[in-house]
């Protein structure tokens, strides 16, 4: 009886296992996650519909004046001489943009718009107005336009002071007049300076390929959320600006800078930097620990400044501010710039072997004063 019993299940049991082995490789369909990791290939089609709708494309014309002809304007008997006319043609030039709040504010860059008497703006869905300047601001290469629409997509700001080395980004901008188009690139650098192209330098460095035209775009994250405003392509030459081709450094300003700019150009019509009133040399200090790091060497303090009045002297050196070390000066200083006047900062300082802390009232920047110099 177990022999005959023997014979009729396990059988069953046979057929069973090869219906399932049958079933789960031919017939049952793949879960949508194991489609997903089967059949896509990797992409950033999502992250460039999020951000794309927010980019726009920049024209702008300005009226310039025109050489004369040398065929008329050649020598003439007084009495035959017509009266001077003024020739003027039109000049034009292209740019983009990114759309920043749904009230129409437009951050761009301010060489795109400089001098424009006339801005007209292109929406990815194919609407056009004409632009207004906000304000502008030649310290950082930015400007903040307006447009009057609706249903307008702000583009998701993302957090430039996370930005790592190495991070996978996108440009999308309006090159060559081609309309939106992206390229894709990694972080090459961040904090780059030195270029002396503007008062406040800090910018992202990408090997995303941008042309001319991309200027005041956008550079986006994996997750389409803005990182930082294109601005210009630096190649070997120091040819900036005017650069046809991605040969050499993409350039962006970063997010945090931009987005600090363009709100106190909407609130104020200009941008409200902090002052310390101090000049500062960077020096490196070796302590007996090992190591190297830099501190800020007091050069000169202005003389009513709100450095002057928290105690700092001349030869004093600057360690700390609200607790951070100052390990770059430059950034120490573009910080400050950043903070509102009225705010107070703790200054960790030493002077003569001695360790202080002193508390500053941040001022404001006067614009007759070079910030490159004095903080």
């Amino acid at each position: 009886m177990k022999q005959n019993l023997s014979l009729i299940v396990w059988p069953a049991i046979a057929g069973l296992l090869a219906a399932l082995l049958i079933l789960d490789r031919w017939v049952l369909p793949l879960t949508p996650a194991a489609q997903t990791s089967v059949l896509e290939p990797v992409s950033y089609a999502a992250a460039v519909r999020e951000a794309t709708p927010s980019v726009v494309n920049i024209y702008t014309a300005k009226l310039v004046a025109q050489e004369g002809d040398p065929i008329l304007d050649g020598p003439v008997p007084a009495q035959f001489a017509p009266h001077p006319l003024q020739r003027q043609r039109i000049e034009r030039s292209l740019g983009s943009g990114v759309i920043m709040t749904a009230q129409g504010h437009i951050l761009t860059n301010n060489h795109v718009i400089a001098g424009a008497d006339a801005i007209q703006v292109m929406l990815y869905d194919g609407r056009s107005a004409n632009a207004v300047v906000i304000g502008t601001d030649s310290a950082t290469d930015l400007a903040v336009l307006k447009v009057d629409l609706p249903d307008l997509q702000p583009i998701t700001l993302g957090d430039s002071d996370s930005a790592r080395v190495g991070d996978v980004v996108l440009a999308i901008g309006n090159p060559l007049g081609f309309g939106h188009s992206v390229t894709q690139g990694i972080v090459s650098a961040l904090g780059r300076f030195g270029l002396q192209l503007n008062t406040y330098e800090d910018y992202i460095q990408t090997d995303a390929i941008i042309h001319l035209g991309n200027s005041g775009g956008a550079l986006i994250d994996t997750r389409g959320r803005l990182l930082g405003i294109n601005t210009l392509i630096y190649t070997a030459d120091n040819q900036t600006h005017n650069a046809s081709t991605g040969i050499g450094i993409s350039l962006a300003i970063p997010e945090t800078l931009a987005v600090f700019v363009m709100q106190d150009l909407i609130n104020y019509g200009e941008v409200i930097r902090g002052w310390l009133g101090v000049s500062v040399e960077p020096v490196v200090a070796m302590p007996p620990s090992g190591g190297r790091y830099q501190r800020l060497s007091v050069v000169e303090v202005a003389p009513g400044s709100p450095a002057q009045k928290a105690g700092v002297q001349v030869g004093d050196i600057i360690t700390y501010i609200n607790g951070e070390p100052v390990e770059d000066g430059r950034l120490t200083m573009h910080r400050i710039a950043m903070l509102r006047p009225g705010e107070t900062i703790s200054i960790a300082l030493q002077r003569n072997r001695q360790s202080l802390e002193l508390t500053a009232v941040v001022g404001a920047l006067n614009h007759s004063i070079m910030p490159g110099t004095r903080r």
